[in-house]
């Protein structure tokens, strides 16, 4: 999720990194060129080199080109816009950034939403295995549970295989991807098969049987939180029962617990105090599929595990074509000029802005909590929710239960994230123009998230079953046996 910044150093950053009129394509048939298409994939090399501060964190600069030239040796005759798009998709993920993307344009995306082209069954993956959790198609005999081995021809592996390819991820992340299809595998799948009608190979009860059905449309199967956010009330949410408190923090952006009316610090502050008040002794942390948001929520509750001035980040990076880039006393007014360092160009914290308090060191918060705490963690904890995880991981604040985090350990890229038009396809194009590094050990967990002190392997029975294995494993790290076997890390 995007860090907050100011629109006039928005603005200012898009016109940086598109120079191309604003088009789109005639129509959703209309051929390019294989020429087109692989200058196109050649400019879009030279331009994020130039000015995504990560493009090499995690691949060398010599695969990065041969896994390009790869690619461009695929095109051999002129492509559709779509078939443009599965060139350049992969291409995007390779960066290994879950901050930076390309999408179709809207207009195209809302056309294939019209129409029936999406795999209308919601499925769980498990050990290259994929099972139903709920159907919507228009073929009652495949009930959930059932596991399906094939779509239309290709087996469960392959479709992984291919789709892993296009899902961005911090470093060599693979939880984050499998949380994707999770929750979001309709989707995925369409941008490797575009039809409206599917063959499915079934093993029932260790019987196979092939079903035919239709596809759904986007609209009729995303509720739930399957394919689009949840819908929630509140961000936050917090108890206390059997002398354990439960904190859940759905999101750390501004905007969502605005529009839930709920107030971060007050909410966190009241909680924290009610924990003192009672001499609550465990704490029970909920983050799971906590995708990021302000950096001023993320640091605030972070500053409650802490009783010393603590660091949260090391520092924050740009490319010299950015820093170079950077002119005008409006720009000035709010942020100086990176500056070179050992080759690095680092961003500077002027007067006028708090954006990036952040390397600095942190206070702690007078309130702070010194019990035991259990954090639980999915493959959807990203951005600045990661930070969160990373930093108390780091310091052994907590005990984290689940799965390694989305986001990553040493820190992502983000902050401002201009979108610019691909052309003449008119893919949007989004890049995260600043490297930020956490106050972590740098060779623990790199090119991976934090990751888990009590790993859980949820199955299609939990899923289908609602059992919370994460909340079941902290609940007896407290109260059963199991905290006696294995402990709390100190």
């Amino acid at each position: 999720m995007a860090r907050p910044i100011l629109s006039l150093i928005a603005a200012f950053f898009i016109g940086l990194m598109s120079s191309a009129q604003t088009q789109t394509p005639k129509s959703n048939n209309q051929k390019f060129s294989a020429e087109t298409v692989k200058n196109t994939i050649d400019e879009l090399q030279k331009e994020l080199s130039e000015k995504h501060p990560g493009f090499y964190r995690y691949t060398a600069k010599t695969q990065f080109t041969a896994y390009i030239d790869s690619i461009k040796k695929t095109i051999r005759d002129s492509l559709t816009v779509f078939e443009s798009f599965q060139k350049l998709k992969p291409i995007v993920a390779k960066i290994n950034c879950l901050h930076t993307g390309i999408s179709l344009p809207k207009a195209y995306l809302d056309q294939l939403n019209m129409r029936p082209n999406l795999f209308p069954f919601q499925l769980y993956f498990s050990e290259d295995k994929a099972y139903v959790v709920k159907n919507f198609s228009d073929n009652s005999g495949i009930l959930p549970g059932d596991e399906i081995v094939r779509i239309n021809g290709k087996s469960i592996p392959e479709i992984t295989a291919l789709l892993f390819a296009l899902i961005p991820s911090d470093g060599y992340n693979q939880t984050l991807k499998w949380r994707a299809l999770n929750l979001q595998f309709p989707s995925w799948y369409r941008n490797i098969d575009l039809s409206e009608n599917f063959s499915i190979l079934v093993n029932q009860n260790n019987i196979e049987k092939t079903y035919r059905t239709t596809g759904a449309r986007f609209d009729d199967i995303a509720k739930d939180g399957f394919l689009e956010e949840p819908a929630r009330s509140k961000q936050l949410e917090f108890k206390i029962e059997n002398n354990v408190a439960f904190l859940t923090i759905h999101s750390f952006a501004k905007t969502d617990i605005k529009n839930s009316n709920q107030d971060f610090k007050k909410f966190i502050d009241q909680a924290f105090d009610e924990i003192k008040s009672r001499s609550i002794q465990n704490l029970i942390v909920d983050l799971r599929d906590n995708t990021g948001g302000s950096d001023s929520n993320a640091e605030y509750f972070t500053s409650h595990f802490f009783d010393q001035p603590f660091r949260y980040w090391d520092r924050i990076e740009v490319t010299e074509t950015v820093a170079k880039e950077i002119k005008g006393l409006s720009l000035k007014l709010f942020y100086r000029k990176p500056v070179e360092k050992n080759g690095i160009w680092l961003w500077q914290k002027a007067k006028h802005t708090p954006e990036f308090d952040y390397y600095e060191m942190q206070k702690p918060v007078k309130n702070n909590y010194g019990g035991k705490t259990y954090i639980l963690i999915n493959g959807f904890c990203m951005s600045s929710c990661a930070d969160v995880a990373a930093i108390l991981s780091h310091n052994r604040k907590a005990a984290f239960i689940g799965q390694e985090t989305g986001g990553g350990y040493q820190g992502n890229n983000s902050g401002m994230l201009p979108v610019s038009l691909v052309q003449p396809f008119g893919f949007a194009l989004t890049v995260p123009l600043q490297k930020y590094t956490n106050a972590v050990d740098s060779s623990v967990n790199f090119g991976h998230g934090t990751m888990p002190d009590y790993k859980t392997e949820p199955n299609s029975n939990n899923v289908l079953n609602n059992i919370d294995k994460e909340m079941q494993t902290a609940l007896d790290l407290i109260f059963g046996a199991e905290s006696v076997q294995h402990g709390l890390r100190n």
